[in-house]
């Protein structure tokens, strides 16, 4: 009889371990595809800078899409609060539906609209458009995501299964690097600068129907489902609400100082260095095409074993790590990669601060997840996390060509390694969040 009941466990554990594989691989994929969406806008900006913006030299084109990058960041606060506060009322399933579907027709904007010499100022206009609503919805799935992989995901192991949001966040711009590099293969380059990059975003559109099928099935979160039940029953703030979140002040600003540095840094690594390459290091576009996609499947192979790693030591020793390394790290390779145009060596210096960059990136999530309770979760994670990104993150590019443009490239290095500092200080003077237990529904004091 004991032996029927240890076989019956075992094999509902089993099913139940399958069933959260096949929620966190259906949330991934969607995942997967809206960050495809989101950085074929930087992998292909290169080609088709020119088509909607006047003639002009090629930084100063490439500043005018930069400019429109961070215009599109400037909508992930509004999107992290709108769909974070649609998460916690209404369920992580329909929230990150809504969010691929907006990103959808994003893409398909970008992929129909006429150059600037066809249709004049409205080009950039309806490139803004685009990004406005990229940038609504990946400050939606960010936050929704990494709290729907943090909840379903079994204890003890939330830092392995969390950290698929960043193998898919990367594998969404290996895919973008991909496609370019076949493209690259199969067009010239003025084929790529007239119409060729227009494949890019039509691929994106399509895939989120796909998309919009998979997450149909994905369970709702049993942890939202029972602070839901339990928030009909209480009174108090309504759930996802910005009354609950200020509840919350000090766990808003953990989150944003440890984004501060996390953010900067990795987009200075990830959606950056490939200008930086080809318009500093002198580099040729299918070339450092190449270095950024090895480089960046290095680094998605880092994520889940540093999340395992999470599990086994903390989240908290692992941040500090990123913190004191990544600010080492900046000025020399930088300084190094500007004045080299060898594949190898650029590659090493790409991937090596990658590697220290996935200290951060495999946890980031789970680390805001496991601050808030249930009822706020989405919006903690979101809103405080979207606008720190949007500052740091999204005006990277920015503010890296800007310094460039002035004549003083060095000084972005510099202001990197300040920023990095800053959040370790936070790393340094936060308390660990996880326990190996299942998520609570409240937050820790």
């Amino acid at each position: 009889m004991a032996t029927q009941t240890t076989t019956a466990d075992t094999r509902k554990s089993r099913q139940g371990e399958r069933r959260v594989v096949s929620n966190i691989v259906r949330g991934s994929i969607g995942n997967l595809i809206e960050w495809y969406d989101w950085y074929a806008y930087t992998a292909f900006s290169v080609y088709f800078a020119a088509a909607f913006f006047p003639s002009g030299d090629q930084t100063a084109q490439l500043l005018n899409t930069a400019a429109v990058f961070a215009v599109g960041f400037l909508m992930r606060p509004i999107g992290g609060w709108v769909l974070g506060r649609y998460a916690d009322r209404r369920g992580r399933r329909s929230a990150l539906t809504l969010s691929v579907t907006l990103m959808a027709a994003g893409s398909l904007i970008v992929a129909l609209t006429p150059s600037y010499d066809t249709i004049g100022v409205v080009a950039p206009v309806l490139l803004v458009t685009a990004r406005l609503l990229q940038g609504l919805s990946v400050g939606g799935e960010y936050s929704t995501s990494a709290t729907y992989m943090s909840e379903v995901a079994s204890p003890g192991r939330r830092g392995y299964y969390s950290s698929f949001q960043y193998v898919t966040l990367i594998a969404g711009q290996l895919t973008a690097l991909g496609l370019q590099i076949i493209l690259q293969q199969l067009l010239s380059d003025t084929q790529m600068e007239s119409w060729g990059w227009r494949i890019a975003f039509v691929v994106g559109a399509a895939g989120a129907i796909v998309v919009l099928w998979l997450r149909r099935g994905m369970d709702e979160s049993e942890s939202f489902e029972r602070a839901a039940a339990e928030g009909e029953k209480g009174s108090g703030p309504a759930r996802g609400s910005l009354r609950m979140l200020l509840s919350y002040p000090r766990q808003c600003l953990i989150v944003v100082g440890l984004t501060m540095g996390g953010t900067l840094f990795f987009y200075t690594y990830t959606t950056y260095l490939q200008k930086f390459m080809v318009n500093t290091s002198g580099i040729a576009k299918p070339t450092a095409a190449w270095i950024n996609f090895f480089a960046l499947l290095v680094f998605v192979l880092l994520q889940p074993v540093m999340g395992l790693l999470s599990d086994r030591i903390g989240r908290r020793p692992m941040l500090i790590g990123f913190g004191v390394l990544g600010a080492i790290v900046v000025v020399p390779s930088l300084t190094l990669l500007s004045h080299t145009s060898d594949p190898v060596y650029a590659f090493l210096l790409m991937v090596g601060p990658l590697a220290v960059s996935s200290l951060y990136t495999s946890i980031s999530a789970v680390v805001k997840a496991e601050l808030f309770p249930t009822s706020i979760r989405a919006l903690g994670v979101g809103l405080p996390y979207a606008l720190t990104v949007a500052l740091f993150g999204g005006t990277a590019e920015y503010v890296a060509l800007w310094f460039k443009d002035a004549g003083h490239e060095s000084w972005y290095f510099y202001y990197v390694t300040a920023c990095v500092l800053v959040s370790l200080l936070v790393y340094i003077r936060m308390r660990e969040t996880s326990d190996g237990s299942p998520l609570e529904s409240e937050a820790k004091d």
